[in-house]
């Protein structure tokens, strides 16, 4: 496993992560789109976040399962919680995810350009499903 420092634009967010980044994924979905993240997944066990916790404000949308974590002076997404898989996703065979999605991005030492890319199509989760299912 390689070790990889990262950080917001500002530095106010600091962490480092253990990982081998072998692609990264590109959502589609409304926020992700205008976000422009580059994300790969690790274990939750494998990002060190080197600032405490209360520096950093969360974001939640649609299902609320997933979290996203962003530096309140920049506004950059570093890393986020992903959602859990809609009843439609686990009926699918999709699995729950355990763990973070890094923003590439935001990791020192890294050519973006040589990074193979993964589309997720994201804008397809019926979120509205998902929420009446949880309520009722």
């Amino acid at each position: 496993m390689t070790k990889y420092k990262g950080s917001c634009h500002c530095g106010r967010v600091r962490f480092e992560i253990e990982a081998e980044i072998d692609h990264v994924r590109v959502c589609d979905c409304s926020i992700c789109k205008k976000r422009g993240a580059l994300n790969h997944r690790i274990p939750k066990e494998k990002l060190n976040l080197l600032t405490p916790w209360e520096d950093l404000a969360l974001y939640q949308w649609g299902s609320k399962t997933a979290k996203d974590f962003f530096c309140p002076t920049c506004g950059i997404l570093p890393f986020r919680r992903p959602s859990d898989p809609t009843p439609e996703e686990i009926l699918e065979g999709s699995k729950p995810f355990d763990g973070w999605a890094v923003n590439v991005r935001c990791l020192e030492g890294i050519d973006l350009d040589s990074i193979p890319i993964k589309k997720v199509y994201g804008s397809n989760i019926k979120h509205h499903a998902y929420r009446d299912a949880r309520s009722g």
